[in-house]
């Protein structure tokens, strides 16, 4: 196409500002936006009219939902929750799948990255026998949260980004991707908490205990902003089941502690949406985390005595 055709067709600017040039479309719609115009959907971008279009068709339940949530202040208001951008979310998609893919590569080569990264309770504390990784010495606390990494396959680490990105895409807008990101780390620590205490010579890989934090986080807040969640509890009372069935080689335990502590971030963040309540929702999950780090400072020997 020579130069003069394409800057007579109209296709190739932007709808709203003829003499800006781009090549982005609404994926609604499909006229062409610059990037002023453009508004971060979950695949591509949605032009200006295409949003009023979308706000106006809005169910009166989802209305409410909205009004009651921003109104006390339970998104952060920034780029997140404005756009419905999920940037943790993202990144969390991107490690895991650089570890997955490290991790397969060095089969290749009999090294496993796995093997330094897994939850192995004796692995986190000094001088424990029966180590994963003997030749790194004792305490190896990363463990606790690098677990969510660490995946035995790939259906496994498909499921588990599938599940994250079905949950992350709504509750990262919601709570913003600081309380998002958060919520997830706790929510892994809490999986490896509950393996601790309950199953400590068991090794664990996977991010179920964070997926079923986000699980347990995204029913409070939805329960108390009185959506309609029974879909939500059905498919969370499906896995969890399984977790207990024989031969499944399910961590229940670490669903059960990620459950447990997503659950309990979701009640905070009900409970501290204002925004003069910042410091106190900050202070509350301090008190979750320093919660666990008692937990994990309990005597090992709780761990075997329950095997």
């Amino acid at each position: 196409m020579t130069s003069g055709d394409f800057a007579s067709n109209r296709d190739n600017f932007c709808y709203r500002h003829p003499k800006r040039q781009s090549f982005v479309l609404c994926q609604r719609c499909a006229r062409t936006i610059c990037g002023e115009c453009q508004t971060v959907a979950s695949v591509g971008f949605i032009c200006p009219e295409c949003i009023k279009e979308q706000r106006k068709n809005r169910t009166p339940a989802v209305k409410r939902a909205q009004r009651r949530w921003r109104r006390g202040g339970g998104a952060s208001g920034g780029v997140a929750a404005a756009t419905g951008s999920t940037p943790g979310m993202m990144w969390i998609f991107i490690l895991t799948a650089v570890v997955f893919l490290l991790d397969w590569a060095g089969g290749a080569l009999g090294f496993s990255l796995n093997r330094y990264l897994m939850f192995f309770a004796p692995d986190i504390y000094p001088a424990m026998p029966f180590s994963a990784a003997p030749e790194l010495g004792p305490f190896q606390p990363w463990r606790i949260l690098t677990v969510a990494l660490t995946h035995s396959g790939f259906f496994h680490v498909l499921l588990n980004m599938l599940a994250l990105w079905m949950i992350g895409r709504q509750l990262e807008p919601l709570l913003g991707t600081g309380r998002f990101v958060a919520s997830y780390l706790l929510s892994v620590a809490g999986g490896s908490l509950a393996v601790t205490l309950l199953a400590f010579q068991t090794p664990v890989v996977g991010a179920s205990g964070a997926i079923f934090g986000m699980f347990g986080c995204l029913l409070v807040i939805g329960r108390h902003l009185g959506a309609n969640m029974i879909g939500l509890m059905i498919v969370l009372g499906i896995n969890l089941v399984l977790g207990f069935l024989p031969g499944m080689n399910v961590s229940w335990q670490s669903h059960v502690g990620g459950l447990i502590v997503g659950a309990l971030c979701g009640f905070v963040f009900t409970r501290t949406r204002r925004r003069e309540q910042r410091t106190k929702q900050k202070l509350l999950l301090g008190a979750v985390g320093l919660a666990l780090l008692v937990g994990f400072c309990l005597p090992p020997l709780w761990g075997y005595i329950l095997i």
